[in-house]
């Protein structure tokens, strides 16, 4: 994990922090030095719901202060509780003629802190004040710690909830009755990749890249286990729900499902991990929640519910309304969800999404492929006949090159660019080769291999050099026809084809020889077959593509990167690539 940050001192940055997130809701107010959020619309007639912990969690807990959710919050330090004053300074902000319910993880501070403010509180106030303290994670099990299980992000969810039930006008009783019972009905476990790094501090935990922790908590603290060597994403997640879901696990089975339980699922991003990865995780969770336990998740949340500053890690929770109703609430599931669906003015609402209808079936959501496109006809009176074994061997040999110079290319690129050229010329050189291997070049047709180019870029190879090689092999396919239908054979066929192509992509980018592009060697080879000569077009595009080494880019993501002058660079990986192409071709023809 990095320990790079833009505050390098947590010095007043608690405060700057909740400065900038109450910018999300102009009826927000701050208490700088209690560090309170709190919303001045709150309805007096209300009970107030306020919750609180360390920093670092965000958007918890200001983030979830508004409409529908709460009435305020308390921030600690970092990874610390906020203290006994901080949460009377939250409940003096708002008064409530039904009464308070403090709802907090189960951490020892927050107990201690949360309970005392609770208890000064009925001493001060006519209206009651209640306390609940929220604990989800299975991790550890029962008979792993005499405090119980600590609070994950589910607790949000019960926030939600609570806080909806609240603003329909919920009484102070029915609504620690369904905090209670919500609590009894979540179950939660978080997986780290690697631990969060804390501004100001010098040392912080780290695995080693063979590792992962199941059962870790959102303060840095270890998982329960650390597993070595890292499973598959799909064995590693499998865990995490056997933990939470196995109701013969005499540790864990904390909640007891029936069939047709309604059931929501929640999914935290811990602040590290890529929202690619993000997606793919619930995704897998989804599957397994089907396929295994026969769950379809009436509502999924998933983002930065709560996180751990910026760890790679994830919590996963699954609440059961079903359960909850079992404990003799007086709320039922279709207004539990409602109270979900209701929209706050908090940043719940980043994840909240549309899900007011459920699909019957997940995989109607999804369409495996587009329309199946036809394969596009050859005709024969505008179509190039060669040796087929010959085309065969030009084609293997500039794939084979271009896939050979992969590692350098993307190595290149990352100096450069953004890092996608290599693999981007290989996408294109494997499914050339997969396109040999299936008989492409079996009768000799250079037009079929041309529309076979055509569909490897348009479809595989995407970033910019896909779409400049899309433009070019359309427009040397057309023009390579017109060419055959004019009478035209041989090197002065493929001469005005590449030319009349090249002179086309010309309308679609500004990049010229001596831009630092693929252009410098394309230019070049074009201008060499003019001349009458394969072999002098393809010596051409060497010289060129080593030519690129002295260039200063002048287009394209290179020249966002900072160039000193005589700075040695490597060469265009674009152009470097292409001219390996074009090598490769001449020495197919020439074993």
């Amino acid at each position: 994990m990095s320990a790079r940050h833009l505050y390098y001192s947590a010095e007043g940055l608690v405060v700057k922090g909740l400065r900038g997130a109450a910018s999300y809701n102009t009826d927000l107010r701050v208490i700088e030095d209690t560090r309170v959020t709190y919303d001045t619309t709150h309805n007096q007639d209300n009970v107030a719901i306020i919750s609180g912990g360390g920093a670092g969690h965000e958007p918890a807990w200001g983030g979830y202060v508004g409409h529908n959710m709460l009435a305020a919050a308390a921030s600690g330090d970092i990874f610390a509780s906020p203290s006994t004053k901080q949460v009377l300074s939250a409940i003096e902000a708002v008064p409530s003629s039904k009464g308070h319910i403090l709802i907090v993880g189960n951490y020892t501070g927050d107990c201690l802190h949360f309970g005392l403010a609770c208890e000064k509180a009925n001493a001060m106030n006519k209206a009651p004040c209640g306390i609940v303290i929220a604990g989800d994670d299975v991790s550890v099990g029962k008979k792993g710690s005499m405090v119980g299980r600590r609070g994950l992000a589910g607790q949000v969810g019960i926030l939600k909830i609570v806080g909806a039930a609240s603003a329909a006008g919920g009484s102070f009783d029915d609504l620690m009755a369904l905090s209670g019972a919500l609590c009894k009905a979540m179950v939660s476990i978080a997986s780290t990749i690697d631990h969060a790094h804390v501004p100001g501090r010098s040392e912080h935990a780290m695995l080693a890249s063979d590792e992962i922790e199941l059962g870790t908590g959102p303060h840095n603290e270890p998982g329960y286990r650390k597993l070595a060597p890292v499973p598959s994403p799909e064995e590693f997640l499998a865990m995490n729900l056997k933990y939470m879901l196995d109701e013969t696990d005499p540790e864990r089975g904390y909640v007891k499902r029936q069939p047709g339980d309604t059931i929501v699922l929640m999914v935290s991003n811990f602040g590290g991990m890529s929202n690619l990865e993000q997606g793919a995780l619930v995704d897998e969770l989804l599957n397994q929640l089907e396929r295994d336990y026969k769950i379809s998740p009436v509502r999924i949340y998933s983002g930065c519910i709560e996180t751990s500053l910026n760890a790679p890690a994830f919590s996963t929770s699954i609440l059961n309304l079903s359960a909850a109703t079992r404990e003799g609430i007086k709320f039922n599931i279709p207004q539990m969800i409602e109270y979900l669906d209701v929209r706050t003015s908090t940043q719940w609402e980043g994840m909240q999404g549309r899900q007011l209808t459920r699909l019957q079936q997940r995989e109607s959501q999804f369409v495996k492929k587009a329309k199946v496109e036809e394969p596009r006809a050859v005709d024969a009176s505008r179509d190039l006949k060669v040796d087929a074994a010959l085309l065969e061997k030009m084609l293997r040999s500039a794939a084979t090159a271009v896939n050979a110079k992969e590692p350098e290319l993307t190595k290149w690129d990352t100096v450069m660019g953004d890092g996608d050229c290599g693999e981007t010329l290989k996408t294109g050189g494997t499914s050339m080769l997969q396109a040999l291997d299936g008989g492409l070049a079996k009768d000799g047709s250079v037009v079929k291999v041309l529309y076979e180019l055509e569909h490897v870029v348009e479809s595989k190879m995407g970033g910019t050099l896909g779409g400049i090689l899309g433009i070019f092999v359309v427009s040397l396919t057309s023009a390579l026809q017109k060419g055959i239908a004019a009478g035209k054979r041989d090197v002065e066929l493929w001469a005005q084809a590449v030319n009349a192509a090249l002179s086309n992509l010309q309308r679609y980018t500004a990049a010229r020889a001596g831009d630092r592009t693929v252009m410098d060697v394309l230019i070049p080879f074009a201008a060499g077959l003019s001349k009458g000569s394969f072999a002098t077009a393809v010596d051409d595009a060497v010289a060129a593509a080593e030519g690129t080494k002295k260039l200063t880019p002048r287009l394209g993501r290179a020249t966002y990167v900072g160039v000193q002058e005589g700075q040695d660079l490597p060469p265009d990986p674009g152009a470097w690539g292409i001219m390996e192409a074009l090598r490769g071709l001449y020495a197919g023809s020439e074993s």
